[in-house]
């Protein structure tokens, strides 16, 4: 899987400090420092599937592409934040959250249930940089945010090709394959991405996963609009065996906008002390 744009391709003189928005700012430090520990990422799905080189060969093109989103997007910050220390946040997110990089067995069960899970991951991934790609009005973040959309639906076909040649083996049913999927969809909300929005932007006081999720979903939720809900669940349908393109994938498509929708009002008037 060989990359399709490198760091040296982004377009930096299009960068305009007047049309930074500082909510959105916050979210791609958080951003940064996630993307950047692709290393981590990629030395644990390496020891998950010991043994298939194929599939080694390609994590480690990934786990390559992933460390470019977090340099470019770290670099982006630092023209819109100059005090920003991209080294140092990343450091302490990595002490903070640190992943099990030494394991040889799935969090998810099974090779297939891993490959799975990935897919959701590169589903929100892709749904996320689409977002915020049309949310904000920066034009280099515009451009950095399209392209690294781009990178992360071509790791969601890499996942799904390697998905399907473990489900020829493992064979699990649709109902376990829906689990899966909707198990690491809620995990979003589980401590990771909360702990990187504190740690990049350095927030003072003591962490509360509570909040700086709330913190976090807020300004994230309200960049979706319908088409990135409705892309997003196409491709989930896909990854489980069902019509991308059916009733069901239009009634998910209802629930998950309603969802991200409710949950922004509900956040946003939590932080307000409501």
């Amino acid at each position: 899987m060989t990359p399709k744009w490198k760091f040296e391709d982004i377009n930096w003189t299009l960068f305009d400090a007047q049309k930074v928005n500082p909510d959105i700012l916050k979210i791609i430090k958080a951003g940064s420092v996630v993307e950047h520990n692709g290393a981590d990422y990629g030395a644990y799905l390496c020891n998950v599937f010991e043994g298939d080189e194929l599939f080694q060969k390609e994590i480690n093109s990934w786990e390559k592409d992933e460390i470019k989103h977090g340099k470019t997007l770290a670099k982006w910050v630092e023209l819109a934040d100059p005090s920003y220390n991209f080294e140092d946040r990343f450091k302490a997110y990595r002490e903070g959250f640190p992943i099990d990089t030494m394991t040889k067995d799935s969090i998810r069960g099974s090779c297939g249930a891993e490959l799975l899970a990935r897919c959701m991951v590169e589903i929100g991934t892709s749904s996320f940089y689409s977002a915020i790609k049309d949310a904000t009005d920066e034009p280099l973040l515009k451009h950095i945010c399209g392209k690294i959309a781009a990178d992360e639906l071509r790791h969601y076909k890499l996942f799904y090709t390697h998905f399907q040649r473990y489900q020829g083996k493992e064979k699990l049913t649709i109902f376990k394959r829906f689990k899966v999927a909707v198990s690491r969809i809620l995990e979003n909300e589980d401590e990771e991405l909360a702990f990187a929005y504190y740690i990049a932007n350095n927030e003072k006081g003591p962490f509360s996963c509570p909040y700086y999720t709330k913190v976090y979903g807020r300004v994230v939720y309200q960049c979706y609009q319908k088409i990135h809900v409705e892309r997003g669940i196409a491709l989930l349908c896909k990854a489980i065996g069902i019509n991308p393109r059916g009733v069901l994938q239009k009634i998910l498509s209802f629930v998950a906008s309603y969802m991200l929708t409710t949950k922004a009002r509900e956040y946003t008037k939590a932080l307000q002390g409501g």
